[in-house]
């Protein structure tokens, strides 16, 4: 036993090192992917702007001018004025904060209860894996937007109830991915040696397991956040999310549609902004699945 121990104690310090070093490998393979420096590029430029957005934008987004209503793009309006004479660029700025909350948030809350659950099933099986997988199946079962659009209909629409609506689509991914992977890690060998000497379950799941299963989860939460990101300015655009006169990317889309002809860039920023930001976190995600991708030996 004394044997054993020293082994374990040696072999953690190494195990951290190699992970560590992986770690760098990764993060190298990502910076010679194009696309996902771009993708990752234009995440951190709408990071900035949720930060500074009081600081760039050149007018209050709800502040009305009826008088300059539906002008054109101009050195003084960059991105014209909707059909209440707001700036739409202000309202652009403004509405980068919301769209990320929503997109960080659902997918965080859906990841926190998915991988709580996933970790659970995999690694006490039996009857616990089974009532789990089968609830995750029935939430499967139904289309993702048409689950959330159930929910915040019940709820009733705001930020907050758009938040929970979209989480829960993404509950069933996370549990079945982090399922999957503790099966797996919970067969090596130096876990059995870690439960021999007296460890508990509750340090093997957190302190063994789930660092060794956060790749296919980085992954995951890239490309959900493109996913959630959609559904609630989808949500928004049928006026169960963000309320007037809120500056969100969605209600504004909604607002937009009555003017596609007379005054089309009432649409057309917002809608160039769901595209360009779902568009880079989906870059983003495809590099980092490359990067991870034990295969890669580059």
């Amino acid at each position: 036993m004394v044997g054993m121990k020293n082994s374990s104690n040696t072999y953690l310090p190494v195990q951290r090192t190699a992970r560590l070093n992986n770690w760098k490998k990764v993060f190298s393979r990502l910076v010679r992917n194009k696309s996902a420096v771009i993708g990752g590029s234009f995440i951190l430029l709408f990071m900035i702007i949720v930060f500074f957005a009081p600081l760039l934008a050149p007018y209050d987004p709800i502040q009305q001018d009826m008088l300059n209503k539906l002008q054109t793009p101009s050195s003084e309006h960059w991105f014209g004025t909707d059909n209440f004479g707001r700036d739409i660029f202000s309202r652009i700025l403004y509405g980068t904060r919301l769209t990320m909350i929503v997109g960080f948030f659902s997918v965080a809350l859906g990841a926190t209860i998915g991988v709580l659950l996933g970790i659970i099933s995999g690694y006490y099986g039996g009857k616990i894996d089974s009532v789990i997988m089968r609830i995750m199946d029935i939430f499967l079962a139904f289309p993702g937007i048409l689950l959330a659009l159930a929910i915040v209909t019940i709820l009733g629409g705001s930020l907050i109830n758009v938040i929970i609506a979209v989480s829960f689509s993404s509950i069933p991914i996370f549990a079945r991915i982090v399922r999957a992977s503790t099966l797996s890690v919970k067969k090596l060998e130096y876990i059995d040696a870690i439960r021999a000497l007296g460890a508990s379950d509750r340090r093997i799941i957190f302190k063994h397991i789930f660092p060794n299963i956060t790749s296919p989860l980085i992954v995951q939460a890239t490309l959900n956040i493109a996913t959630a990101i959609l559904s609630a300015s989808g949500l928004s655009f049928l006026g169960l999310g963000a309320q007037p006169p809120t500056p969100e990317w969605g209600a504004m889309l909604s607002d937009g549609r009555n003017y596609l002809f007379n005054a089309p860039h009432v649409a057309l920023f917002p809608g160039l902004s769901i595209v360009i930001v779902v568009l880079a976190f989906n870059l983003l995600g495809d590099g980092l699945r490359d990067a991870l991708d034990p295969k890669n030996k580059d």
